[in-house]
């Protein structure tokens, strides 16, 4: 989607407060005894109190209302049975629409006791987000969001998750530019425009590069043994700063 006026500018922050706090309200009860199903409902229960409907049930029939990923769970997972217990890192992730409009975001944490790897890979994945959102503005190539997660990557010791990509969004869950790849490809000639809205979701890993689909045709793993920590906002690009919609 690219920007057409201020209505669209509203309409893109309003789902992505929604998305924000649909995120933060599933984080507080992440407890340990909670199933990712009753996270699930949370997450619909938060969103249905916004008028707005789960985005990948929508567009993409997936059989839950959020993505929620533990451990060596990647992208993707399905909510269910699963307990949560003390110790597990956890990823959610929330996509939504409202009147039309989209936006998508995440968040990966570890249910206390807190480890100093987890912790670090965590905040250090976040850190790399907010880095590469704030040196994109019109004209930037978009292998330099690639280019930057790398980089980013490699100062905290760890690696990106190649098969899992960055993408436009805002009227629809998927749109273009449809694969914004997480390292540097220097073939890839496209440029980022003013008002060009697109996710930025670095997936940082202690060690695998690469996530394999489970048989239930969604869920995503790594089979190493690794840790992966996913963060992500949805942005609008300005000829300045870019504007963060899921910003709570």
């Amino acid at each position: 989607m690219t920007i057409q006026n201020q209505y669209d500018i509203e309409q893109l922050l309003k789902i992505g407060r929604i998305v924000a706090l649909t995120i933060e309200e599933m984080k507080r009860n992440a407890k340990p005894g909670v199933t990712t199903r009753q996270l699930d409902w949370i997450g619909r229960d938060v969103l249905a109190s916004h008028g707005a409907t789960s985005a990948p049930m929508k567009d993409a029939g997936f059989p839950a209302y959020t993505c929620i990923c533990v451990n060596e769970e990647v992208a993707h997972g399905i909510p269910g049975d699963r307990v949560l217990q003390a110790g597990d890192l956890v990823n959610i992730d929330v996509s939504a629409e409202l009147n039309g409009y989209y936006a998508d975001a995440g968040q990966s944490f570890q249910i206390a006791p807190v480890t100093t790897e987890v912790d670090k890979l965590c905040k250090h994945t976040y850190a790399t987000m907010m880095k590469v959102i704030s040196g994109l503005k019109a004209g930037v190539k978009l292998n330099q969001i690639g280019k930057m997660m790398q980089e980013e990557a490699r100062k905290g010791g760890f690696r990106v998750i190649e098969n899992l990509c960055s993408h436009g969004v805002g009227k629809g869950l998927h749109e273009e530019p449809i694969e914004i790849l997480p390292y540097y490809e220097p073939r890839d000639r496209r440029v980022l425009k003013v008002g060009q809205v697109i996710t930025i979701e670095p997936f940082l890993s202690t060690g695998a590069t690469y996530a394999v689909e489970q048989d239930d045709g969604w869920t995503l793993k790594v089979l190493d043994g690794s840790r992966v920590a996913q963060h992500e906002h949805t942005i609008i690009i300005t000829n300045d700063k870019p504007i963060i919609t899921t910003a709570c």
